[in-house]
């Protein structure tokens, strides 16, 4: 289930702060990211016609079933798994304009260029007058092997489960898209305190928390999970379902930002005849990631703030 997002109520970051605040410019004089590296996205789906993502989007699939479960309060598509990733909610639109909007009528995203496989793995929830998307653990990990086996170099997953017994969610098939050197961005929450979401908590996944304006971290990051860089978070203005925008906080607005990096670090790699592991992105992230104290790593922001700039600056290095 997605965990509860923090709406906005402060004034609006400007595009161009968000973007200063993590260097991203400088990383686009590099590259603005390549078509041949896909991100998939696993959430309630994309807005399919939406004018940011037009020409964007590589074939996705649906992997929502709920078929003998309770489904009081769900509406939309929830029964019967197809290739229809069509966003009811819009927050999976919010996460994909965040890595690789067009930029009409918001900021550009993170890897413009980048090709967005949208992968639906979470049902349409109606709460009172809200939506939210929810789903269960087998969808979620058809969706995460899907993506693997349909060549994604990289998967955001700006969801969270709590374990609830039993083996940990996902640890199988988050063991087996590492092991074909798939990077998996997730969330750490959104509760503010140190419970555990998973995926974002099992070893190897990128738990991302997210920050201010001032690049302070947000007093709602969940910090259980072993948070790996935190990123921007905090009244993000991106695409939303049915072709409009909207403004959204949370740590599923700051894990597409870190999403979008590993795709345009991926993406000069490539120019550059290298293929970049897990490993070796990993390795680049908590060596250039700006700490927020004394200390290598924080509880609550990781390895500190992403920063594009020494990212590049190191990754140049290497493979020059």
């Amino acid at each position: 289930m997605l965990p509860d997002t923090q709406l906005a109520a402060e004034s609006s970051l400007t595009a161009s702060h968000v973007a200063d605040m993590i260097y991203l410019p400088y990383a686009k004089a590099f590259t603005r990211g390549r078509s041949d590296v896909r991100v998939a996205v696993l959430d309630t789906g994309v807005n399919l016609q939406h004018q940011e993502l037009q020409g964007k989007l590589a074939p996705g699939a649906n992997f929502v079933n709920l078929t003998g479960l309770d489904t009081t309060g769900f509406i939309g598509n929830f029964l019967g798994a197809d290739n229809v990733s069509e966003d009811e909610v819009g927050h999976g639109t919010h996460v994909s304009g965040i890595v690789a909007a067009k930029g009409l009528q918001m900021d550009e995203g993170v890897c413009p260029e980048c090709t967005i496989m949208p992968v639906r793995v979470l049902a349409t929830l109606k709460v009172g007058d809200r939506l939210t998307g929810a789903g269960i653990v087998d969808n979620i990990n058809s969706g995460i092997k899907w993506a693997v086996d349909n060549n994604a170099d990289v998967i955001n997953m700006s969801l969270g489960i709590r374990y609830a017994g039993g083996g940990l969610p996902h640890q199988d098939v988050i063991r087996y898209a590492i092991s074909k050197n798939v990077t998996v961005v997730a969330a750490s929450g959104n509760d503010g305190t140190a419970e555990r979401y998973y995926p974002g908590a099992l070893p190897g996944v990128f738990a991302v928390g997210a920050v201010d304006d001032t690049g302070t971290v947000t007093n709602f990051t969940s910090y259980g999970a072993n948070i790996f860089v935190v990123a921007p978070g905090l009244n993000i203005y991106s695409s939303y379902a049915h072709n409009t925008y909207a403004f959204a906080s949370g740590t599923s607005q700051a894990s597409p930002f870190v999403t979008g990096t590993v795709g345009l670090l991926k993406s000069y790699a490539l120019d550059r005849g290298h293929r970049l592991t897990h490993h070796e992105i990993s390795t680049i992230l908590k060596a250039t990631s700006d700490k927020i104290d004394s200390r290598l790593r924080n509880e609550h922001a990781g390895y500190g703030l992403i920063n594009l700039a020494d990212a590049f600056k190191l990754l140049t290095h290497w493979i020059n």
